[in-house]
């Protein structure tokens, strides 16, 4: 969009006061929230060359799309858009206008430009692999910082000017400081230690508490700070084992967006997630199944509840649905192809040996191609991609040995037994499921001539039952509620 229509943007931008465009902006942001997003594009796009606020949020609806469907293009396209509305910030920070506080506007267009820092970092990260591109991500990301932070002291000095877009500049401020107290909170202390030397910080309560003042005010970044909150407090404690989530505050967040989007996809979803999380497995398929219904613009909204309803199906161990909408993303989702094959190949040996498998798939086949789908997302391999490889090559045997319960074992990856802790018959129908693994594994031909062959039967049988006794522990510690800190060091 930098096209030399500079000078004639920055003197239309005039024509359209700060409080016109943000106006115009939170009724586009309704309108992508209520399932309207081509429409919210559209709203946006006229203004996008001229506006700081109109061409940031038309680059944020696009760098989450990108984010969804994975494409390159994508990608590269909602990189190249966000590139174009930092030159428009930086174009609009230094208009001079009599219709409108100058200072005012400079202090919107730093906020805006620190945002589009981060994002294009974001979606550095996400499309090169090599260590000039996370160099740049990584200058991108501390400029931004440093820009959050003056701003924040800013604010919050006696001498700030507050106008009647204060609210807005205070709600990017607060989403842009509390992201990355959160965040960085996160990382590993000795890495935390670094970071906090080179002058980040990295508070999880400050960074908690900023996010909220977003979310509860009603300002364009309020969606932001609710999903990032909302992401915390239903995934990220669960995936990287630091707790068991926080589903009041999750519903808090989510009531009042409910209530104004009662057919909003995004948070159809989330109100999906902290049923899964308190057990609620059928109240969270219907309102899973809901937010597919929801909207068919995106299909990529689906892929997040395709997931999501695949683990609902696992916890009542209905394999085959499960198997299902692994299948549904499999073929449509670019994510993980590794991860969604293997867990095909995983509901398919899950089965007795005489079912019939859906589609005619051969779980031995699927185990073996799922290295071929593996990938890099920021240069790395993700871990559960790594596991489910590692787990396959015992297919690669002309006659392979079986995986006993793999789909138990990638459940419990992603502490996926917290969720039926509460529902004694669902833990019930986990143990039986063991219980009927290690019969078939002692049922075994093979493992009986091996047993007899080399004497050792007692030995084997005892190491078997210890194999299953670990699993049901795990079992049972989720019953009451105890972390799984070391769910990522499975061999």
């Amino acid at each position: 969009m930098s096209n030399g229509k500079g000078a004639n943007a920055a003197q239309n931008s005039s024509q359209m006061t700060l409080k016109e465009c943000l106006d115009e902006c939170m009724e586009a942001l309704d309108l992508f929230l209520n399932n309207h997003f081509t429409e919210s594009l559209e709203r946006l796009r006229p203004r996008v060359n001229e506006s700081m606020y109109h061409a940031l949020i038309y680059a944020t609806v696009l760098e989450m799309q990108a984010m969804m469907t994975f494409q390159p293009d994508d990608i590269s396209n909602a990189g190249n858009t966000m590139k174009s509305a930092q030159e428009v910030c930086q174009r609009s920070g230094k208009i001079k206008s009599s219709l409108y506080n100058a200072k005012m506007v400079q202090l919107h267009a730093e906020v805006c430009y620190a945002e589009c820092q981060l994002q294009r970092a974001a979606l550095t990260f996400l499309q090169d692999e090599n260590m000039v591109s996370f160099i740049k991500g990584g200058i991108k990301v501390r400029n931004s910082y440093l820009i959050y932070k003056e701003l924040h002291s800013l604010i919050k000095s006696p001498n700030c000017l507050k106008g009647p877009s204060h609210i807005h500049l205070e709600g990017g401020i607060s989403f842009g400081i509390g992201a990355f107290n959160l965040t960085l909170s996160l990382f590993p202390p000795r890495i935390l230690k670094v970071l906090e030397f080179a002058g980040f910080s990295g508070d999880k309560e400050y960074g908690l508490s900023l996010l909220d003042e977003g979310a509860t005010g009603l300002n364009l970044r309020s969606m932001l700070c609710a999903l990032l909150l909302l992401c915390y407090y239903t995934f990220l404690t669960f995936i990287l084992g630091t707790g068991e989530g926080d589903v009041a505050e999750a519903e808090r967040l989510l009531k009042p967006f409910r209530l104004r989007y009662p057919r909003g996809a995004i948070f159809l979803f989330f109100a999906g997630r902290t049923e899964e999380i308190k057990g609620n497995i059928d109240e969270a398929v219907a309102l899973f199944e809901d937010g597919c219904k929801a909207q068919q613009a995106w299909k990529q909204f689906h892929h997040m509840c395709y997931w999501e309803l695949m683990w609902c199906f696992t916890y009542k161990r209905a394999w085959k649905m499960a198997y299902f909408y692994a299948d549904l993303l499999s073929q449509e989702s670019l994510w993980s192809k590794a991860m969604y094959v293997y867990m095909k190949a995983a509901y398919l040996s899950m089965l007795p040996k005489d079912e019939a498998r859906p589609f005619g798939e051969d779980e031995v086949e699927l185990f073996r191609k799922v290295p071929t789908f593996k990938q890099k997302i920021a240069g790395k391999s993700p871990p559960t991609e790594k596991f489910a490889i590692r787990k396959a090559r015992r297919y690669k045997a002309p006659s392979p040995i079986k995986l006993p319960v793999p789909v138990l074992e990638m459940m419990y990856m992603w502490n996926g037994f917290s969720m039926i802790s509460k529902r004694p018959e669902l833990t019930e129908g986990m143990m039986q499921t063991l219980t009927e693994a290690e019969r078939t594994l002692l049922e075994s031909p093979g493992c009986h001539s091996i047993l007899q062959n080399q004497g050792r039967r007692d030995e084997a049988i005892k190491l078997l039952h210890k194999a299953v006794l670990l699993f049901s522990l795990h079992i049972i510690r989720c019953q009451h509620s105890a972390p799984f800190g070391s769910k990522w060091r499975i061999n």
